[in-house]
């Protein structure tokens, strides 16, 4: 098997030469966006969501980090941080497994299958287990609201001064919704 590093770049640009548009962050082959559209013949069809990735050091053998930048309703995502609760990601990541099968198979089969057993977002588990119209309902508001192409903009810059392992699909993005604004003014 080829080292992590070597991997690594070969999985990047993979995903690269793929149908994904892939934007970089300081052409860090650790921490990039991935363009990601809602699967077909679904709620999130005509969804297009900025999808945040960063790969550990130790990426094949350590799964990558997740988590979806603009907002997206659906009971195994955090509304606030975008962190995805996955167990494909989090619990039985295998070095078989690369950033295609992130893009191809897991994403779409997370959005077309929701799990409310096991949520990160209680309000959308509960409402699609008592009220499954009004939950579809909500989750194409949140489409047309916050995942035209115009949401997802252009990358940020950002530092890397965060060394710690912890990864997004875990604990969640440090991100700041672009919607928050500063209440009231200054005093002189």
């Amino acid at each position: 098997m080829a080292s992590p590093s070597k991997r690594r770049e070969m999985d990047m640009m993979k995903l690269m030469m793929s149908d994904y548009k892939v934007d970089t962050i300081n052409d860090d082959v650790h921490m990039f966006y991935v363009t990601f559209h809602g699967p077909t013949d679904s709620l999130y069809e005509g969804g297009v969501w900025k999808i945040k990735v960063e790969l550990p050091d130790a990426y094949p053998y350590k799964s990558p980090s997740v988590g979806f930048v603009n907002k997206i309703y659906h009971p195994n995502v955090d509304e606030s941080s975008g962190a995805v609760c996955l167990d494909v990601i989090n619990q039985t990541w295998s070095p078989m497994f690369d950033l295609i099968n992130v893009f191809e198979s897991f994403l779409p089969q997370l959005l077309l299958y929701p799990n409310p057993s096991d949520p990160f977002n209680g309000e959308a588990a509960s409402l699609l287990m008592r009220d499954r119209p009004a939950y579809d309902l909500k989750v194409k508001e949140y489409c047309k609201r916050y995942a035209k192409p115009e949401d997802i903009g252009a990358p940020e810059e950002i530092s890397s001064d965060d060394d710690d392992d912890d990864s997004m699909s875990e604990r969640g993005s440090d991100s700041v919704d672009d919607n928050d604004e500063i209440a009231g003014k200054a005093d002189p």
